[in-house]
């Protein structure tokens, strides 16, 4: 089990998310279904990040996993 997430892309996911719906954000950076959660984190110490949109619109999901402001991107990705 490593403590260090794996960097999925060095770049945020945009993703249109709708009002009200709940997403769940893969912190593990294992999934196959980037930005979103598959499961593949059992048994590495991660758990998806829960996310529920207050309004429809485009949102950026951290693509490196080391953002300090999961699950969006705040630019960490540019000092990778």
């Amino acid at each position: 089990m490593s403590n260090a997430p794996i960097i999925a892309r060095k770049s945020p996911f945009p993703v249109e998310v709708v009002q009200g719906k709940t997403y769940f954000w893969c912190a593990c950076g294992k999934s196959g279904r980037q930005p979103f959660c598959d499961g593949s984190h059992k048994g590495t110490g991660f758990e998806p990040v829960k996310y529920t949109a207050e309004d429809s619109k485009k949102v950026f999901f951290c693509g490196c996993k080391h953002s300090s402001k999961p699950p969006l991107c705040d630019g960490t990705h540019n000092g990778l």
